[in-house]
């Protein structure tokens, strides 16, 4: 029986330990460290004023190009739907509507993506690095040089990227970097050319797609996730085809 108690205790120590080896790992740059003194607090703050238990589980970005916004969504299991816990704006822009084809075409890609990686020693602060070119823009963009280094990141600078102020980063990367800590390894991030729901947005949008019927089916589509998660709060199942185009399975 002690023995069986020792290695219970061995094997909480080891979860225990593993929970929190993320959060000290980034911790050990001194950037995120301060990151972590200055925005930990005010996000716990902002969480109890909105009746939001600390800490979030899992977390989902969702960027509006042509608006500016970058929503912060969270929840606390996979069968709980999502809560819009703030929304921050995107301070530069770069490009224009359409998605992300090639190197050095400026553009901020449009579509499905996830954050890969923490960057602490960013030109740009802090920086969240982006999955493109995912196996969508793979197969649709340039095959020698579809470009990369794709990254949430402050500054308010970019040439493709999508930047926010550095104490808004700072806020981004804490509670990036807790939701990892969670275990939450895939951080989605979708990006639409427009928020659908703002009419001015839209017509904007109609003016871009009128005599470019390729990029209205590709609208069209990344248009259905849209739908799908105002109505669920919840993600879809997302895959890419033979062809590269998005497929969503409810």
């Amino acid at each position: 029986m002690a023995v069986r108690l020792f290695f219970i205790g061995l094997i909480i120590s080891a979860t225990l330990s593993a929970q929190n080896s993320f959060i000290q790992e980034q911790r050990l740059n001194p950037r995120v460290d301060i990151a972590f003194k200055q925005k930990e607090d005010s996000l716990k703050k902002q969480f109890k004023k909105q009746e939001l238990p600390w800490p979030p589980k899992q977390m989902y970005l969702r960027s509006f190009k042509y608006d500016s916004q970058l929503e912060v969504w969270i929840r606390y299991n996979s069968s709980d739907t999502f809560c819009l816990f703030k929304t921050y704006k995107v301070c530069a822009l770069s490009g224009a509507l359409g998605p992300k084809r090639m190197e050095g075409d400026y553009q901020v890609p449009e579509g499905f993506y996830h954050i890969n990686a923490f960057n602490p020693k960013s030109m740009y602060h802090l920086a969240l690095s982006l999955n493109y070119p995912n196996s969508s823009d793979a197969l649709l963009s340039d095959s020698l040089n579809p470009g990369g280094e794709i990254f949430i990141h402050g500054g308010c600078v970019t040439v493709g990227c999508i930047p926010i102020k550095d104490t808004q980063i700072e806020e981004l990367y804490v509670l990036s970097s807790v939701v990892k800590n969670e275990g939450q390894d895939f951080i989605p991030v979708h990006i639409f050319p427009v928020n659908y729901n703002n009419k001015k947005s839209l017509t904007y949008l109609a003016l871009q797609i009128k005599e470019n019927k390729q990029y209205l089916k590709f609208v069209e589509k990344i248009q259905e996730v849209y739908d799908y998660f105002n109505l669920h709060k919840k993600l879809p199942v997302i895959a890419v085809d033979a062809k590269g185009e998005y497929v969503l399975f409810n």
